[in-house]
């Protein structure tokens, strides 16, 4: 596959997961909102990732991500806040968030930040 295609599909597929977030808090349903919004971000930042290095790197770290792409501190500190959602929203033995409502709103903001970022340095 054509980098430049792959790269394509992975920012697409990160804006639909942000759609997805959208439409599961809309629906009440915040811990899927919650996954699907660190999964946009997750992409998001894959799809930088292939473009500065031919490859795709498999792990759910989005620090670790955001660091070797150089993204700046403001997008590694969202990182920060959506990696976990990867774990608690997927394993009910990690960890009960209590306001996953609030939770889940505030990281639908802040994998917007990051696939905003993402395609901005895709250009």
């Amino acid at each position: 596959m054509k980098k430049s295609i792959e790269i394509k599909k992975w920012i697409q597929k990160a804006k639909e997961d942000l759609n997805t977030a959208q439409y599961n808090l809309d629906g009440g349903k915040y811990e899927a909102a919650a996954f699907f919004a660190q999964q946009a971000a997750e992409k998001s930042l894959k799809s930088v990732y292939i473009k500065k290095f031919n490859e795709l790197i498999k792990i759910h770290d989005l620090v670790l991500i955001a660091r070797k792409i150089d993204a700046p501190k403001e997008i590694r500190d969202r990182c920060k806040e959506l990696t976990p959602a990867y774990l608690y929203t997927r394993y009910p033995d990690v960890v009960t968030i209590s306001n996953i409502d609030e939770v889940a709103t505030k990281l639908i903001d802040y994998a917007q930040e990051v696939v905003l970022w993402a395609e901005e340095n895709l250009l």
